[in-house]
């Protein structure tokens, strides 16, 4: 492990550890309806641009091993796509959270089908089939191609079940339904912590899928099986 990546690596957990004693500690102005639950804003957002992130990294590799057929590129595909699953159910349940203590105060009512926690799960199970998809091939050389094919459809899957989709419905969302608009509960102080809490977790997925890549590319070597 170079000296570098050990000196990115700490300072992402570091500039992480800065962004979660932020959010906590720094003063927040009082947000109709969500008051102080507007801090999982610092959590909950930055979840879901990180899952994004991690699948376009994914769908990249996918996109050149089908170009390429390098086992290297789907062990990268792979990888970034169990992140991004891991970061996407992260989302889902810190939304889930959130609803409940917000929305749903004294009821006990964890789940309303929004639109957005629908699709949320939705594309969580998208997800899901492409690595059941995986399983179902012993052959790495098919099981690849086949998955590289399936995490394109996946990934092109996003920006309609996570964004476009869930705009043309009523929503508990910023924005809908008398809840205040993003740019509301994005006041200059609390900016501060959420532009930084983006960068972070992104940061996390950068040190969790170079992790896991180096992992699984030295099983492979060893079994000739990339997955973990």
């Amino acid at each position: 492990m170079s000296r570098t990546y050990s000196i990115i690596r700490n300072g992402v957990f570091a500039w992480l550890t800065l962004v979660i004693l932020g959010g906590f500690l720094l003063s927040i102005p009082k947000i109709n309806i969500l008051e102080h639950t507007a801090r999982n804003l610092y959590f909950h957002v930055p979840m879901w641009f990180t899952m994004m992130a991690a699948v376009g990294v994914s769908a990249w590799h996918s996109v050149r091993y089908l170009q390429t057929g390098h086992p290297l590129r789907d062990i990268r595909a792979l990888q970034a796509a169990r992140i991004a699953t891991l970061f996407g159910i992260l989302g889902l349940t810190t939304g889930i959270i959130w609803a409940r203590f917000t929305w749903y105060v004294g009821t006990n009512v964890w789940w309303n089908f929004d639109p957005r926690q629908t699709m949320a799960a939705l594309q969580l199970l998208i997800y899901g089939a492409y690595f059941v998809l995986r399983s179902a091939f012993d052959d790495p050389v098919k099981r690849a191609r086949i998955s590289a094919v399936y995490n394109v459809f996946a990934a092109v899957t996003v920006p309609f079940l996570l964004y476009v989709l869930p705009r043309q419905m009523a929503s508990l969302h910023p924005g809908a339904d008398g809840n205040p608009a993003f740019s509301d509960i994005t006041a200059p102080v609390m900016r501060l912590v959420f532009y930084p809490a983006v960068i972070g977790f992104i940061g996390l997925f950068w040190v969790l899928y170079t992790q896991r890549v180096r992992v699984a590319v030295l099983k492979n070597r060893l079994t000739a099986d990339p997955e973990l």
